[in-house]
């Protein structure tokens, strides 16, 4: 098949959006399809890359840059001070970039490419430009929908006043836009509920839940390499908890922290490795230091493969506070390595985390609950070693080659429906 995929977030940028976007493309096309993505470009301008695999193109689309959320690729600077005063950050020098008016290039690359299905992963500017094309060329398309309104009024303070009504205004953007397709999904059952009608037999199109998946033969416990203990400062024999994402408001890590500084009370020589950046890293790290835990807790950046493997195994158990999940790959990376969970009953983070069975599932917010889990399960090997195995059963649900295979026919029923019309 011909498949285009088209994200407004893309690899390197380090998302649950970006990275099964780009787990997609690379797979689909290790398959023997013909793969084109469509992204903004991370430099503003208009360029084509296939050095990847050569069945797979990346279209990086005029883009602009807005200054007002960093690009999740370059580190968040820390604020700068003047005369000793904090200046409030009114912009980002690496802000996120965005195509602006995509559609003469989306419409000159479609036209030399000829798709049998178009796949869309955001519904912002190019999906937007991807419909009207679609419509007028009848291409079928296939539509994954990732977020929860929250993941985008939850990072900007002065939302909150109006957050609710904006809430519900997005959700209804997100539900509409669903009906462009010929076939719907989204990573879990409870994400499908949150956004679609409950009566869903009226809703116009299929939405099927899908994991997004992860690539087993990448995450899967093994033996640390003693290299990373040395290039990370880390002291192998440190009980260890493991968090990794994006540092943003959202994500809750200040809940996680005062959690962990419970743990610390009981086990002085535990530490938290807090992997990935973001827009609340500053002030993340002045909270650290209020806390008096700067020497458990350290902040170590955005890190990619391999090394993000091996810090995975690193740990001990891993731990989330985030109520934002629509699946959590971290969550099922973690899993996949063989680390033990602790996180909170919100999103769908339960159809990862099973109390009893890889971890504990807490209340959102119980700082005092998340602290109970985390201190029983680094305190107990055997509990360790049960929710380990418990956490590798689970993972092996979410390969990324049954997602890759599920999504091979959902494109021909795609194509199939399309030809009805």
């Amino acid at each position: 098949m011909r498949i285009v995929i088209a994200s407004d977030i893309y690899y390197p940028m380090t998302n649950g959006v970006a990275v099964f976007a780009h787990n997609l493309a690379l797979g689909l096309a290790r398959r023997g399809h013909e793969v084109l993505v469509f992204s903004p470009s991370f430099n503003g301008k208009r360029y084509d890359d296939n050095s990847e695999l050569k069945n797979l193109t990346t279209a990086y689309l005029t883009s602009l840059r807005f200054p007002f959320y960093p690009d999740q690729i370059n580190e968040v600077p820390d604020k700068k001070n003047l005369l000793g005063v904090e200046i409030p950050r009114l912009a980002y020098k690496h802000g996120i970039w965005a195509s602006i008016n995509p559609y003469l290039e989306i419409r000159q690359k479609l036209e030399e490419f000829q798709p049998d299905v178009i796949h869309l992963q955001t519904a912002e500017t190019i999906a937007l430009a991807i419909v009207t094309y679609a419509r007028r060329h009848n291409i079928p398309l296939v539509s994954t929908s990732h977020a929860y309104p929250d993941n985008i009024t939850g990072q900007f303070k002065f939302l909150k006043p109006v957050k609710r009504p904006v809430d519900t205004v997005l959700r209804a953007y997100m539900n509409s836009f669903l009906k462009h397709s010929e076939y719907a999904t989204m990573p879990t059952e409870m994400a499908i509920e949150d956004l679609i009608p409950k009566n869903r037999k009226r809703f116009q199109v299929t939405v099927e839940p899908l994991s997004n998946g992860v690539d087993l033969s990448q995450f899967y416990p093994k033996k640390v390499n003693p290299k990373i203990f040395a290039k990370y400062d880390l002291d192998p024999k440190r009980p260890r908890i493991v968090n990794v994402g994006r540092v943003d408001p959202e994500k809750s890590i200040d809940v996680l922290i005062k959690a962990f500084a419970e743990v610390v009370k009981k086990l002085p020589e535990a530490e938290l490795l807090i992997i990935g950046d973001g827009i609340a890293r500053a002030k993340l790290e002045e909270q650290v230091v209020r806390q008096e835990l700067s020497k458990n807790i350290k902040f170590l950046g955005r890190i990619m493969p391999p090394d993000l493997n091996e810090l995975y195994r690193t740990g001990n158990l891993f731990a989330t506070a985030s109520e934002t999940e629509t699946q959590g790959i971290v969550l099922i990376e973690a899993a996949a390595t063989g680390l033990p969970l602790v996180a909170v009953d919100a999103g769908a983070v339960k159809e990862v985390c099973q109390t009893g069975k890889n971890g504990i599932l807490c209340q959102p917010k119980d700082t005092n609950g998340i602290a109970t889990a985390m201190i029983k399960i680094l305190r107990d090997g055997e509990l360790q070693k049960k929710y380990s195995e418990g956490s590798i059963n689970i993972a092996k649900k979410h390969d990324i080659n049954y997602t890759l295979s599920r999504f091979e026919e959902i494109y021909g029923i795609a194509i199939q429906k399309n030809s009805q019309k």
